[in-house]
């Protein structure tokens, strides 16, 4: 499969991330679920990104199970305590690398969000047919 140009992944990382704070941060009247939910998607869709750009031309399936693999693993990773992580997890970099608290629904959602990556994926390396 053709590898996405690197200008596009840039480009599909940097507006993730960006809707992804401003779901989150920005104080948008946003209803409290969307904020929960619609940045975890968001988290989850970054990492397919980040993944399916490291492995360049390999099939976006395999891509999206590794992204999904990744994102699940950090997930359960949080019901591993320590204190010097705990404070970690307390600090901006730790709370939008990791998270919290454990939840089934956030792995639900990650899933989700890194189906619908595969997806627009899929479109964006499709051949195009020549004229």
């Amino acid at each position: 499969m053709k590898p996405r140009p690197i200008f596009v992944s840039a480009l599909l990382l940097a507006a993730t991330v960006a809707l992804g704070l401003a779901v989150r941060f920005a104080p948008l009247g946003l209803p409290r679920i969307v904020v929960k939910f619609g940045g975890s998607g968001l988290w989850a869709l970054a990492i397919y990104w980040v993944v399916s750009t490291a492995m360049g031309r390999r099939s976006v399936l395999s891509a999206g199970l590794l992204a999904v693999a990744l994102a699940t693993g950090i997930e359960f990773f949080k019901l591993f305590h320590a204190p010097g992580l705990d404070a970690f997890r307390l600090t901006l970099p730790g709370i939008l690398l990791f998270g919290r608290l454990f939840s089934w629904w956030d792995v639900l959602v990650y899933w989700a969000a890194i189906t619908a990556g595969v997806a627009i994926d899929a479109c964006i390396r499709r051949p195009t047919s020549p004229a």
